[in-house]
């Protein structure tokens, strides 16, 4: 299921305009822990961008992801739960990406300037306070913003054309047809349904 998640964020970074390289993993039996440039699921290069400093944490937008030259991206991809402070102090392993010596280890194929730590995130917890909470632990741990799963899917569909081939992406041509028969529901709250007399 990784697979999946890292492909949907790959996709939408590859929409608006990022470079994305995913690094190697090697999978060895007998070695118990990844090596450093192995946390780290994708990086991304913006070369639309200047060496603009990074915006403050928060969950981001492509607004926000404009003005980040270069990032560390790491997928989370947990979507049957909400990530709270307390998921993030039982699965620590959750920012190990966005640590000193994980950035430190993948600098010279960024190059120089600042580099973001982006976590890609299933959910937020629904009240205020626990969202501040959690955004608090993130950016204990390193991480300088969040993508949530629902924005970076709602953006592929709203990028997606009815009537344009995508060969070379096999989520953006299933995007394509879901949208083609009508099975992605409005964003918008319709306050009268159509065809209903009174």
């Amino acid at each position: 299921m990784a697979s999946v998640n890292e492909w949907i964020v790959r996709e939408y970074f590859e929409s608006i305009g990022f470079l994305v390289r995913q690094p190697r993993k090697y999978q060895v039996p007998s070695r118990s822990s990844k090596q450093l440039e192995e946390e780290v699921d994708l990086l991304v290069l913006n070369p639309a961008s200047g060496q603009a400093d990074t915006p403050e944490i928060n969950v981001w937008g492509t607004q926000t992801l404009r003005s980040v030259s270069r990032a560390i991206v790491g997928v989370r991809g947990w979507h049957t739960e909400r990530f709270s402070p307390a998921v993030l102090r039982q699965a620590p392993e959750v920012y190990r990406f966005a640590s000193d010596d994980v950035v430190g280890s993948i600098r010279d194929e960024l190059g120089d300037g600042p580099v973001a730590s982006i976590l890609c995130l299933s959910e937020l917890p629904a009240s205020k306070a626990l969202q501040d909470d959690t955004m608090a632990a993130l950016k204990e741990g390193g991480i300088d913003g969040v993508l949530l799963y629902p924005n970076m899917l709602m953006e592929l569909i709203q990028h997606v054309e009815v009537n344009k081939n995508y060969d070379n992406s096999d989520l953006l041509q299933l995007l394509r047809i879901l949208k083609n028969y009508n099975l992605f529901k409005d964003g918008q709250l319709e306050l009268f349904a159509k065809g209903r007399r009174r």
